[in-house]
């Protein structure tokens, strides 16, 4: 039985335990989850009916194309995201004082307040007529500001010699940061920027208070406006809805493990030159020139 740092092995009467709970507790779930059933059956939630709506060519058209919205937004807001945090996070590491406060200033101001309101502020003060990118925007500002922050803590877990022997190369800051440091960072904090987006992807729902046209905001339409035997499904809806989000974000994370595997497995480094032949003396011999293929050149001839 084996331990590590931060958790000791239970032991005999600790694993019972342990086992006790799981069951108990596996129950009271399962209980939970029948008492919901029976009283959303009771109420007629569950009926055919409330889930054959979702067979209708309009109401499918219309889920169908609350999907592509929401995806237009949230590329838009993906892209807006990466690159505004990549500024912000070279602002915040920047070597000029008056540079690198207002990159700061921006990170905790837009981090402070909520997104809700960046996204009815920009689309108030803004842009009014075009919901979409004042969702897009807002969205940007804020997840921008998270991204800032996951770079410059990559940056910053790059090992201090890596800067140096860049430097010592005659290399200028900008090399550094855009040859040696920044990919280095991504790709150590790729996981939590995959993790950020996906939180980027269901914030799009904030867009119904701004009335654009994504899943959430087609949801309420959808639930609010059709009828079954005088009820109206929003049991149906939600689980439909919530089953599309979940969906896009499973293929959303398996697209990151894809990303972060390949990466894994990518040859990196300075390729090593073929060793020299050995000659008869014991001494090595390898070609003269610049590089490994130049020609060879003859000793010459001595009387």
């Amino acid at each position: 039985m084996s331990a590590s740092v931060l958790y000791d092995a239970p032991g005999p009467k600790a694993v019972i335990r342990n086992r006790v709970y799981a069951v108990v507790g596996s129950f009271a779930l399962l209980a939970l989850v029948v008492v919901a059933v029976v009283r959303l059956s009771a109420k007629g939630d569950l009926a055919y009916g409330m889930w054959d709506i979702f067979n209708y060519a309009g109401i499918r058209q219309n889920i169908a194309e609350a999907v592509l919205a929401t995806l237009k937004a949230f590329g838009l807001a993906a892209v807006g995201s990466l690159v505004l945090g990549v500024v912000l996070a070279v602002g915040r590491l920047s070597d000029h004082g008056p540079v690198r406060w207002a990159a700061t200033a921006f990170i905790e101001l837009f981090r402070s307040i909520p997104l809700l309101i960046t996204i009815y502020a920009v689309w108030i003060g803004f842009l009014t007529d075009y919901s979409m990118w004042a969702l897009a925007l807002g969205l940007s500002i804020y997840n921008g500001c998270v991204q800032a922050e996951v770079l410059r803590a990559g940056v910053n877990a790059v090992p201090r010699g890596q800067r140096e022997a860049a430097y010592a190369l005659g290399m200028s800051k900008t090399q550094v940061m855009v040859s040696v440091l920044m990919p280095q960072a991504v790709r150590a904090m790729l996981p939590t920027i995959i993790s950020q987006l996906v939180v980027t992807l269901k914030d799009t729902s904030l867009g119904f208070i701004i009335l654009y046209p994504e899943l959430l905001q087609t949801a309420r339409l959808i639930a609010s406006n059709t009828q079954v035997n005088g009820q109206y499904p929003y049991v149906s809806t939600i689980v439909v809805i919530g089953t599309i989000y979940v969906a896009m974000c499973l293929l959303l994370s398996a697209l990151a493990t894809w990303i972060e595997k390949r990466g894994r497995r990518a040859k990196t480094g300075i390729a090593m030159a073929a060793a020299a032949p050995v000659t008869g003396d014991g001494s090595g011999s390898a070609p003269a020139g610049d590089g490994a293929d130049g020609p060879d050149v003859a000793p010459a001839a001595t009387n």
